[in-house]
């Protein structure tokens, strides 16, 4: 399976967007593309079509966050809106403290950091507007 292009919806009618160019980054974003493309209880879809503003916790400026999907969903508490964000299960766990603290660690400290802020922020984003966030990963996708 390829990880990296452009998703064609079979439902275009459902796409909230430029249906050509639906980009997907990963084999579990393409799985998610399709099942909000071939699922009955999704109503309506987008991917990366808006953008959440942020300010940045390291470098103070507002930068905007751009979250994998927009879904609109019909569920048994009726009709709901979901933010949704795919990542590899390890990006969405804390990193295990090491004792060298490699430039590689540092890394995955300064970026798990970001997107926690990121998320954090997104969840009270969502929140104030009656929409659902979740971030999701492989584990999720694979059920």
């Amino acid at each position: 399976m390829a990880y990296k292009g452009f998703y064609r919806p079979v439902n275009r009618q459902k796409y909230r967007g430029n249906a050509n160019r639906i980009v997907y980054r990963s084999g579990w974003e393409l799985k998610f593309m399709r099942w909000c493309d071939l699922s009955d209880i999704v109503i309506e879809w987008q991917s990366e079509e808006f953008a959440i503003p942020y300010r940045h916790p390291l470098d103070g400026q507002v930068h905007r966050y751009f979250p994998d999907f927009k879904v609109k969903l019909r569920t048994k508490k009726g009709i709901e809106t979901w933010v949704v964000e795919i990542k590899p299960h390890k990006q969405a766990q804390p990193p295990v403290p090491r004792k060298r603290k490699t430039r590689k660690y540092i890394n995955e400290v300064q970026t798990y950091a970001i997107n926690k802020y990121k998320w954090d922020y997104a969840q009270r984003w969502c929140q104030s507007r009656g929409y659902k966030f979740v971030v999701l990963t492989e584990h999720e996708l694979s059920v």
